[in-house]
């Protein structure tokens, strides 16, 4: 006889559920052993009544916090009104976000499409400029990461390349430009970013076969461990691309729509990029994305048949979300906002960073900060044993951290809170971060 549903399952039989009948995505990693009941703003809620910090802002997206009151608000007024259409329809909402993404960008990025997640929009993105340019080869960061889909995921080197088969031919990795761990370096031990840049290209061009179609890059690469690139190296970029007649596409998932303290990040660098894609960012949490480019490549895309028919483009609900996202985030500044909270959450990092000596590098932009772990400054050798043990006592005092463990480097953790969170919120993540980095440290 079937449970009735209204009556909830204990705690072991929902997680014996989850182990039998889930299919695990993440790799190594496993589910937070966490039953989350409910949400809002900074603060997750568990079925037995747990209170845990949201640090990542759910997967690095609920720029408004959860449960924002006016997201809410739309949801039920359009899910009401109109929810979903068939692909070949237009709705209010889809056209209104759209005219007004391009009124927030520089020219000539004025055209968009919108789909549901960044791999998606990177796939459409890489796809339109295959079929714009009439070549195939996309170059990409070595610790990239832009979806898990076909070309999104060959174009992804940070993980999950092992084990699928051939990746789409003509998929090329760059260096990151990481200034912690630099591979080239000038006469004084600094980062040699241009060398590197000028070798990794002399690579591309020693393996491509004369078709580079684009390069794909994120501002700032989040999954790579927080890697930021210097000021001059996208329009370093941007000119190599010019120089081999390829497009450059702009990944700006987590860094887009005021997290970095920008409206967007490649604002920082004098730059436009061909193409950009947004996604995680524009619906605060809901499934929505979108590929925005200029008025020229979207005509020559068209003029040669450029599909991209989904179940869920130019979906109003969602496109509705996106306009009220854009609503809160102009009328409340929270550009500046994450530049001030930012700013407070830096100089909470440093103070811990003089307290336990294995914190070896703070960096990142606004409010996507990353904190490495090693055990050893001088050397810079990390220990994931440090990153798990960390993550883990983070979790049993209330906050939920993510860290990015990748070969050569040490655990990097993303620290992306919402760009509504208070500073008494930000320094109750400070304080439980210090507390449960001197805890692990301890046990090392």
């Amino acid at each position: 006889m079937a449970i009735p549903t209204s009556a909830p399952l204990s705690a072991d039989v929902f997680w014996a559920d989850a182990d039998r009948h889930l299919v695990r995505y993440a790799g190594a990693g496993e589910f937070t052993r966490e039953i989350i009941d409910r949400a809002a703003g900074s603060f997750l809620y568990t079925e037995d009544g747990r209170k845990i910090l949201d640090f990542t802002s759910g997967q690095m997206s609920a720029i408004l916090g959860h449960s924002h009151p006016e997201i809410v608000s739309t949801v039920r007024e359009q899910v009401a009104r109109l929810d979903h259409l068939f692909s070949g329809m237009l709705s209010r909402p889809v056209v209104d976000l759209a005219r007004r993404l391009a009124e927030m960008l520089p020219s000539p990025l004025e055209k968009a499409l919108l789909l549901t997640t960044g791999a998606e929009s990177n796939e459409a993105a890489i796809r339109m400029a295959k079929l714009v340019t009439g070549k195939h080869e996309i170059v990409s960061f070595a610790r990239s990461w832009h979806g898990m889909t076909q070309a999104a995921a060959s174009a992804t080197y940070s993980a999950g390349r092992k084990g699928y088969g051939p990746a789409a031919p003509g998929n090329f990795a760059i260096p990151a430009p990481n200034a912690y761990r630099p591979d080239f370096t000038t006469a004084d031990g600094e980062h040699d970013w241009r060398r590197q840049l000028d070798f990794g290209f002399e690579l591309i061009d020693a393996q491509s076969v004369g078709s580079l179609a684009a390069c794909i890059v994120e501002p700032i690469l989040s999954s790579g461990g927080i890697i930021e690139p210097p000021e001059g190296y996208f329009a370093a970029l941007r000119e190599k691309c010019r120089e081999r007649g390829m497009l450059l596409i702009l990944d700006e998932a987590q860094t887009g729509l005021c997290r970095t303290g920008t409206w967007y990040a490649f604002q920082r660098d004098g730059i436009v990029p061909d193409i950009l894609t947004l996604s995680k960012t524009l619906g605060a949490g809901l499934p929505l994305a979108a590929v925005i480019t200029s008025a020229e490549i979207e005509q020559e895309a068209h003029d040669r048949g450029f599909l991209f028919f989904t179940t869920h483009v130019a979906d109003p609900l969602v496109a509705a979300v996106g306009n009220t996202v854009l609503d809160v985030l102009t009328r409340d500044r929270l550009d500046s906002r994450a530049t001030e909270l930012g700013a407070f959450l830096r100089d909470g990092l440093e103070q811990i960073a003089q307290r336990q000596p294995v914190v070896g590098d703070i960096r990142g932009r606004g409010l996507l900060a990353g904190l490495e772990l090693v055990v050893d400054r001088e050397t810079k050798r990390s220990s994931d044993e440090l990153g798990a043990l960390v993550t883990r006592r983070c979790l049993e005092l209330g906050l939920h951290m993510n860290i990015v463990q990748l070969p050569g480097m040490g655990g990097v953790f993303r620290i992306a809170p919402p760009l509504t969170a208070t500073e008494a919120e930000i320094s109750l993540g400070l304080a439980i971060l210090d507390q449960a980095i001197g805890d692990a440290s301890a046990l090392i």
